[in-house]
């Protein structure tokens, strides 16, 4: 008896306000449905992501004395387009980028191994000829595994001639009816809501703010980090410049850990080009400045105080949400987070509530 009097008492402390349960209920609901339906709802949920993102386009439009509904087709036609124009212009370059980059993959185990054979011949009492050769051999068999997986993942994913139908005509149909009917979906999710929801009301607002900033932000940085690569590897004359610059880019969905993988094959492509130089050293210096401009530059100017997290508390997001959810968990977490904190911030505080209530009583609390 004693048991079911806390829970009821833990119960009624924390959950004492109707909006609470909504809240609790509505992400249950929502992650149940993510979790079981995501794959086949990611059309739907990627004409989310980018209605969000045009939504700021539209207003400007409107701002213009444009009408909504003109405004919308305006902004769905030049994302069309620009989707088009990657499709048929950017897409292919890079695939050639990456099949030739493929068949360099022998040259760079060759010269890895060389690297390694100088390195036991100067430190024979540290590393073997032996030891070489069996390190080189896992090596190119575990690239060779990996290189399979991504291939098949991505033939499997990406270029499905049906999946990538689905997307072209789904996602810009959600899209155009997600702006178009915002206003209409927005009082319908309000109409099923309690009438008094101070809790909804206040995580709502704090998460509109942090998720088109965040949501407009990562894109913003993954094209202004994506363009800076790309003229910086041009001008030193580096080869697949678009595909590392696209590669780097898009590592900055992964905070901190993107940035260190994607070293590597900026790293093993100047080697193949320019070996042990000092146009390596440049060139990796200029790729290392660019990673601590967007790090202490460019995400303070673009996210400003809207991510309030720390860097573990950042890390064990991305781990877990991309775990949970693969790539839309990564590129979510630190919303998710957030929203998590924000909750967490707004749940009401039954011991608050009552000392407020004394002292407007004139009563002093014990």
């Amino acid at each position: 008896m004693n048991f079911l009097n806390i829970i009821g008492g833990w119960l009624n402390r924390y959950f004492s306000q109707e909006d609470a349960v909504y809240l609790v209920l509505s992400l249950t609901v929502i992650m149940a449905l993510l979790y079981t339906l995501g794959g086949a709802l990611a059309p739907v949920l990627t004409g989310l992501v980018i209605a969000f993102l045009l939504e700021g386009l539209v207003t400007r439009l409107q701002n213009l004395r444009m009408p909504r509904i003109l405004a919308v087709n305006i902004s769905v036609l030049l994302f069309v387009s620009s989707v088009m124009a990657i499709v048929f212009l950017i897409v292919p370059l890079l695939w050639q980028q990456v099949q030739s980059l493929g068949r360099l993959v022998p040259t760079l185990i060759t010269r890895l191994q060389e690297g390694l054979l100088n390195l036991a011949q100067r430190f024979p009492e540290y590393v073997t000829e032996t030891q070489v050769a069996a390190i080189v051999e896992q090596g190119a068999r575990e690239l060779g595994n990996v290189s399979g997986v991504i291939l098949e993942s991505a033939f499997s994913q990406v270029f499905s001639v049906f999946g990538l139908l689905i997307y072209l005509v789904l996602v810009p149909i959600s899209v155009f009816f997600l702006l178009k009917d915002k206003d209409a979906l927005l009082a319908w999710v309000v109409s099923i809501l309690p009438k008094k929801r101070p809790l909804l009301d206040s995580v709502g607002v704090e998460m509109n703010a942090q998720l088109g900033n965040y949501v407009r932000g990562k894109v913003l940085e993954i094209l202004i980090v994506g363009s800076v690569t790309f003229v910086t590897f041009i001008l030193f004359g580096l080869n697949y410049a678009a595909l590392l610059a696209v590669i780097v880019g898009v590592s900055v969905l992964i905070p901190f850990v993107g940035a260190a993988i994607v070293t590597l094959p900026v790293f093993a492509v100047a080697v193949l080009q320019f070996g042990f130089t000092l146009d390596l050293g440049w060139i990796m210096l200029a790729y290392l400045f660019i990673q601590f401009l967007d790090g202490n530059v460019l995400v303070p100017l673009l996210f400003s105080e809207a991510v309030d997290l720390h860097p573990i508390t950042i890390i064990i997001a991305v781990l877990a949400f991309g775990g949970l959810g693969g790539i839309w968990g990564v590129f979510f977490a630190i919303p998710l987070a957030t929203l998590i904190k924000a909750i967490y911030s707004a749940w009401p505080n039954v011991d608050e509530e009552l000392d407020e209530e004394l002292k407007g009583g004139g009563v002093k609390p014990n």
